[in-house]
């Protein structure tokens, strides 16, 4: 399974805020048999994956998990969903049933990845450990170095 992802983000260098304004992903989906639900499938991946970048983080004290539910551990909602951009690639493979391939799953690896770079190019600060909080944001720039 082939995928690539581009993020474009505006980051406050102020309050550290990353506001991701627009993802495009294409995915080698193989033969699309259902296109509605292959792009279903990758819109709700990169939600995922915005997810994993910006907000989720588990909180422990000594083993005690701090933010065990939905108001204190942050996934993203409806009014956190930039625009996406997704696009199909079609590709069949020999093996795969009428020459589809799996789609739920490659597009969570690389949205972390393309929000980073995306960081990167707007600020100049390479990020290294989700999620990418305002206070790791704020820290990257204060630091003026990657990390």
């Amino acid at each position: 399974m082939f995928a690539a992802q581009g993020a474009e983000v505006e980051v406050d260098e102020e309050t550290g805020e990353v506001c991701v304004l627009k993802m495009t992903a294409a995915h080698d989906v193989g033969k699309a048999v259902n296109p509605e639900g292959c792009i279903g499938q990758i819109v709700g991946a990169l939600t995922q994956g915005l997810g994993t970048a910006l907000m989720e983080e588990m909180h422990l004290e000594r083993g005690q998990v701090l933010n065990p539910n939905l108001i204190d551990y942050k996934i993203p909602c409806s009014v956190d969903v930039p625009s996406f951009v997704p696009i199909l690639v079609e590709e069949p493979h020999p093996e795969g049933p009428f020459g589809a391939k799996g789609v739920g799953e490659p597009g969570l690896a690389p949205t972390a990845a393309a929000i980073a770079n995306a960081i990167y190019d707007a600020i100049g600060v390479q990020l290294k450990t989700l999620p990418f909080t305002h206070e790791r944001v704020l820290e990257g720039i204060r630091k003026g170095t990657s990390g």
